[in-house]
Formats: C-alpha cells, sequence, structure tokens
C-alpha cells in the first residue's frame, strides 16, 4: 500500500534562514497523525508544503503517490485542509460559501457539508461572521472534507476553541475517519487531545525531525529509569534528559539492543506521551547521542 505521506528531504529557506530542513517521513493511510513541537519548529511550514500553499526549496512530498509540491490539482485534490483560524469569508452565508467550493474543487460533495452541517444545527443562510467561533470551526471542516480528501490536514484547530467545541469538532473530525477510512495529519500543542484519537507521532523542533513512528512503538522504545543519586553526571548512550533529586536521579533513554544495563538496584518504568513528549523538547540538541 503506498503510504498518504512519502517525504524526502524536504527544505524550506527564507533567505538565510531555513524554516525546515532535511525533513524525511513516510506516513501509513488510515492513521491519525499527532504533529508537535514548539512554536517555530517548522510545524505550519511543513502542513503548508503538504498542502501545496508553499513550494520547497528542496526535497519532495507526495501524498498517495502524486506530487504535492508541484501543485498539482491532483494531488491538491486529495487534500483537505483547516487552517487554525478557520478563515471563511465572513460576509459570505454558508450556502454560499458551499458553492464556492464547488467551483473551486476537482471533487465535491454537497450533501455531505450540508448532511453534516444540518446535524449540527448551523443554518445554511446565516452569514459566516455571525456564526460563533466552534459553529466557523465546523463549517471550515466540512468545507475540508466536501473535497472527499483522502488526507485531512488539521493546523492547530482546536486553539481557539472552548471545550466543549473542542470536544464537538474532534468528533466530527473521527466520525469523518470511521467513516471514509481519511488519513489526518494534525498539529496542536494540547498533548491531551492528540493522545485521545492519535496512533502515530512526529515530532519536530529546530526545523528537523526528532521522532516519528507508531505511539505504542515510540513509547514501547523508551524507559524511564530511577537509581540513587551520584556525584557523576551519567552519560549512555540513547540519553535524552537527566533530572535530578535530592537522593535519586531519573534517566528518560531510548532503549535498543546497544544499550548497556545498569545495576539491578535501578527502578526502570514505562514513559507516558506527555512526558516523552516534553522531555524532547526541553532536550538541547547536543545532548543526542
Amino acid at each position: 500500500m503506498k503510504p498518504a505521506l512519502a517525504i524526502k528531504g524536504l527544505g524550506l529557506r527564507y533567505g538565510r534562514t531555513w524554516a525546515l530542513r532535511d525533513c524525511s517521513l513516510r506516513l501509513p493511510a488510515g492513521s491519525v497523525i499527532a504533529l508537535v513541537g514548539p512554536n517555530g519548529a517548522g510545524k505550519s511550514t511543513l502542513l503548508q508544503l503538504i498542502t501545496g500553499l508553499l513550494r520547497p526549496t528542496e526535497g519532495t512530498v507526495e501524498v498517495f503517490g502524486q506530487d504535492a509540491g508541484a501543485g498539482s490539482a491532483e494531488a491538491l485534490a486529495q487534500v483537505g485542509f483547516v487552517a487554525q483560524e478557520h478563515p471563511l469569508y465572513q460576509g459570505f452565508s454558508v450556502s454560499d460559501l458551499l458553492r464556492m467550493g464547488r467551483g473551486l474543487n476537482l471533487h465535491w460533495d454537497r450533501y455531505l457539508a450540508e448532511r453534516r452541517l444540518g446535524e449540527l444545527g448551523i443554518p445554511l443562510a446565516k452569514r459566516a461572521g455571525s456564526l460563533s467561533g466552534g459553529q466557523q470551526a465546523q463549517v471550515a471542516l466540512a468545507l475540508a472534507l466536501a473535497k472527499r480528501p483522502a488526507l485531512l490536514v488539521l493546523d492547530e484547530p482546536l486553539a481557539n476553541l472552548d471545550p466543549i467545541a473542542r470536544r464537538d469538532f474532534m468528533r466530527a473530525v473521527m466520525t469523518a475517519v470511521a467513516e471514509d477510512q481519511i488519513t489526518v495529519l494534525m498539529s496542536s500543542h494540547v498533548i491531551a487531545d492528540l493522545e485521545a484519537v492519535c496512533d502515530w507521532l512526529v515530532l519536530l523542533k529546530d526545523g528537523t525531525v526528532q521522532l516519528a513512528g507508531a505511539i505504542d512503538d515510540v513509547l514501547d522504545g523508551h524507559r524511564m529509569l530511577t537509581g540513587p543519586r551520584t556525584g557523576a553526571e551519567p552519560s549512555m548512550p540513547g540519553l535524552v534528559r537527566v533530572t535530578h533529586s535530592e537522593r535519586h536521579i531519573d534517566l528518560l533513554v531510548r532503549t535498543g539492543p546497544d544499550r548497556p544495563d545498569l545495576h539491578p538496584t535501578w527502578r526502570s518504568q514505562p514513559v507516558g506521551l506527555e512526558e516523552l513528549i516534553l522531555a524532547y523538547l526541553e532536550r538541547p540538541r547536543e545532548t543526542v547521542r
């Protein structure tokens, strides 16, 4: 099966500054993928390259085998996109937006959009500017899904929504996943939102990929080791983060056949997703071994 996304050596440079550099990923079809990283990590840049809003300086990005970097209509027709601000023409009615969507896309399912909006009680005659933030997010999502995309890209879609609107938005996304088996790539700073629905992780920092893989595999590949504190600063292959307390020391490490066994008095325990992500985001790049 072709991957949903095949990215090789992807980079974008503004003048002398690289917003994204040497990004290579293969993301499986049918997954719900979490894209995480601090502000300025390159998340929005990556998503805009995937959706054809930006052209890469180097490298390639393919969506289900189609070259999205070239801006081909066939590739972009497979991608639905919801941006953080859910931009809509405020003076247009919802019906106007659906009519515009039909004129701008190769494939369009107005019935699907009307059904979803009708279930949410959003009138088609109402102007976008008079809708609540949650309703505008749902209209933006309905427009993206009406393309019948194979890949749905969501750039911080929950950032400005209240808890109920966030819940309803994610319910609509997961309904689309269940009904249409689409692939979802979603960035968010709220790890709890991602952990509840995602099965794949991509972590960006400083414009490069730090971690990528199935979440269960990524978590299984790390352990938290706790042992007595000594005077010497620990050093070992795969060390991600060191945390000191008054009597103990915690080591977050990548596991593997080349990792040394520690003294049996050390306690080993699994790592949670939020703890793992924060450890990588807080870690200076030069400490990676």
